[in-house]
Order: C-alpha cells, then structure tokens, then sequence
C-alpha cells in the first residue's frame, strides 16, 4: 500500500501526464466524439444558404410561404461516469504491470479530458459490491481527488459483481451519462443490468487484460491461486491440451462480452497491458466522428 507522500507524488506524475495527453491528443478528438451527441432544439428562423435540408420546418414553412430552418443547440455540458472494476483479479499483471496500474492511468486520462472540457465526472468502485461513489462534479481539484481515490482504495469485497456497480449507477444517475467501464470482465451475469443502462446512456467498456490471462506458459506443474476466492490448484502447464483449453476459456469469455456490448448498443474496448492506451483511445475517438 502507498504512503501518503507517495501518493501525493503519483498524483502530481499522472495530472502532469494526463494533462500533456488531454491538450496534446485527445482534446479534440474527445471533444467531437461526444459533444453535439446531445442537441437541443434552439428556434427557427428564416433558411440560409447552406442549412442542412434536413432542418427544415415544413409546418413553419407552409404557414409563411418561404423555406424555415430549425436550429440546435448543442448541449453543453456532460457528465462522464467512470464505473472502476478494483476487484482482486486486477491486482494481476507480469512484464508490463498490473491490470490495476493500467485501468488508474486510464482513468486519470479520461478524468481530465472530461475536467478539461468543463464536463462533470463522477466514479462509482465496484469489486462484488459498491465500495465508494464519488457524485458528478466539475473542477481541477474534484479530478485530483477522485486520482488519490484511485492510487489508495482498497477492496473489501473478494469478487467482482458488474451488475450491482450497473444497478447503483442507473439508480443515482438520471441525466443521460457518458459511462466508461474500466475492468477484466472476468464477471457474468450482468446482461441485463448492461442493456438497462445502455439503453438511457451513452456506455463504453474497456477490458483491460494481460498476456498470462490468455497464454499460459510452458512452466512445468505450477500452483495457481484464485485472487478473488482464494481457491488454489496444481496445473500441469506443460499439457499442451491444457494450455489450449486455457486459451480458448480467455477467447471464450472475451467473445461472450462482446457479443453483450453489441447487443445491448454499448461499444467495447481491448487493451492488454504493455499496450499503447493513448493509441487505442484515440482510434475508438475518432471512430465515433465517421
């Protein structure tokens, strides 16, 4: 666990970070990939060259005999939810780190390309039950604070349970969100909870997972341990048949989440560790301008 100096020390390094990242990068593209989502009608008023035809107000039209525009109003400000999966499998991680280090820098990042556009953000802790939230609020020192959560936070619970992180955010939250889910989903059970909330909110997960989650090696017989029961197992990883069912148990979880995220009209992200997250982030951004 960290002191508070380290802590102190880590949440200077990621706003540094961060904010180089957010002015530098993704300021623009985080900027168009969710503003203008949501438009608000503003008035009419007479048509100009170049209006989108599909404004026109026939009705207001027909009544004066000449062609009227509608005119939107985009809506200024969001709110950002980051749903932070801090269940005991994240603690897992080999030659590029914990999957847990991973989800706090990407967390950071996205907390402040939301702090940097004036939006709000807000964070709901989940491992098998809701263990912190952090209400919606805008400002450089609400951001610092929700980081210093994410660096010293603990679970109490021993397993992760989406669905109960889901249902909590949909009971709390009744303006329309950008929700991002931070986790391994190495978890079931949360069709439901999922298509509820992506059915009112705009909802991204980005599964975060390491090597070793999909490629066991050739290490002979090994003791493995269960981070989240505590249930321990000898495993003959030199089996090339039980390294084959290994990874296709990965590959199966992994293709049964994104059929979910599909389904319910959410977007799903991959990203193992080691990887570029600034890359993968501003690929999904820009995606969403096309």
């Amino acid at each position: 666990m960290l002191t508070t100096a380290e802590i102190i020390k880590k949440v200077r390094q990621l706003e540094i970070k961060s904010k180089k990242l957010t002015s530098d990068l993704f300021t623009g593209e985080y900027h168009s990939a969710f503003k203008g989502k949501g438009m608000h009608f503003k008035e009419v008023r007479e048509y100009a060259a170049g209006d989108d035809i599909r404004f026109i107000d026939w009705n207001v039209s027909a009544r004066f005999g000449h062609p009227y525009s509608k005119l939107f109003e985009e809506e200024r400000e969001l709110t950002v939810m980051l749903l932070i999966d801090i269940s005991n499998s994240s603690l897992f991680g080999t030659a590029h780190g914990r999957k847990r280090d991973i989800i706090t820098e990407v967390a950071a990042v996205l907390n402040f390309s939301a702090i940097n556009n004036a939006d709000k953000v807000g964070v709901v802790f989940y491992s098998d039950k809701v263990e912190a939230y952090i209400p919606p609020k805008k400002g450089r020192e609400h951001a610092l604070y929700i980081v210093r959560e994410l660096l010293s936070i603990e679970p109490k619970g021993n397993g992760t349970s989406l669905s109960t992180a889901l249902r909590h955010f949909t009971n709390t939250t009744r303006q329309k969100s950008i929700v991002f889910i931070l986790s391994d989903f190495l978890d079931s059970q949360y069709e439901d909870a999922l298509r509820i909330a992506a059915r009112k909110h705009d909802v991204t997960g980005i599964k975060i997972y390491d090597q070793m989650d999909m490629l066991l090696p050739d290490a002979g017989m090994i003791q493995v341990k269960d981070a989240e029961n505590g249930h321990t197992r000898w495993v003959d990883s030199s089996d090339a048949f039980v390294r084959h069912e290994y990874e296709q148990e990965f590959f199966r979880i992994t293709a049964w989440s994104t059929q979910l995220f599909r389904k319910s009209g959410a977007d799903l992200l991959h990203l193992k560790t080691g990887d570029d997250y600034v890359k993968v982030l501003q690929r999904f951004f820009l995606s969403r301008n096309r």
